[in-house]
């Protein structure tokens, strides 16, 4: 099975999704199962991980709904609060719903860059290993640090990185701080990290090829190794800077020397095993 491991889908109002904003006149308009399957389709691709947008509990009735009408979505990471005293009634209630597999804060969107340390919101991700839920890590690369400590407070708990932790990408040499916070990350066997968002944080005025973004996927290769690392489109968001089936055939580039199994494992089994899905 084939997985795209992160995108989004959403029915826009500038109210609802705030985040959207000044130059991103793409994502300014509702995106839905009916968009993305012929996508899928295209790019030989069997099913998705959907991912909440919103930090709304309304994102998990959302995602939810559309997962009981489309078999291609495997599985939904919703929002819930997990500073709330009550926080293992509401991840109790999330985790009842069809295809709930985890549940992501907007770490990256956080006044305080240590926010993943906080004793409340810690208190909250210890509790949902008996769910059996992911926790999906959304941070920038100066949160690297941070977020070491905070994936070691929780050994039984597993995480998966969103976006390679977003390195800010000017040229085609990795800055040498996210390269060994990465490395250091890896040696975490708990923690997975999706090839995905990546077209986004390269700089406005360079233009992006599989050449010049290959040192990236290369780090987190060598840090995470193939059965922990995942294939994400980002979509719609990937379509600020590309189309979804070049954002595949970048990928499908990287991965054409690696053995079948490894291959196998970033495009599918690393998803599957870490979402528990079948």
């Amino acid at each position: 099975m084939k997985i795209d491991a992160h995108h989004h889908f959403w029915n826009y109002s500038p109210k609802e999704y705030p985040w959207i904003g000044e130059g991103m006149d793409a994502l300014k308009r509702d995106f839905t199962p009916d968009d993305l399957k012929p996508l899928l389709d295209k790019a030989g691709l069997d099913g998705v991980i959907s991912v909440q947008a919103r930090t709304d509990s309304r994102e998990n009735d959302f995602l939810t709904s559309y997962g009981r009408q489309h078999d291609f979505i495997k599985g939904i990471v919703g929002w819930v609060d997990l500073t709330r005293n009550d926080a293992r009634k509401e991840i109790s209630l999330f985790s009842e719903m069809k295809k709930a597999v985890g549940i992501r804060e907007i770490l990256q969107g956080m006044d305080d860059d240590a926010y993943c340390l906080r004793d409340d919101f810690n208190r909250g991700v210890s509790l949902l290993h008996d769910f059996g839920l992911v926790y999906e890590v959304l941070i920038f690369h100066r949160h690297l640090p941070n977020a070491i400590q905070f994936v070691d407070k929780h050994p039984n708990q597993l995480f998966v990185l969103d976006h390679i932790a977003k390195p800010d990408i000017q040229s085609d040499k990795p800055d040498p701080a996210w390269v060994k916070n990465m490395k250091s990350l890896g040696q975490r066997d708990h923690v997975f990290c999706k090839v995905s968002g990546m077209i986004t944080e390269v700089k406005r005025d360079l233009t992006w090829t599989p050449k010049n973004l290959r040192p990236y996927f290369d780090v987190v290769l060598e840090a995470f190794g193939p059965k922990r690392l995942m294939f994400g489109s980002d979509w719609p968001v990937c379509l600020l800077r590309g189309k979804y089936q070049q954002w595949v055939n970048c990928v499908e580039e990287w991965t054409s020397d690696l053995t079948g199994d490894e291959q196998a494992a970033i495009w599918g089994g690393s998803a599957s095993r870490a979402y528990g899905l079948h």
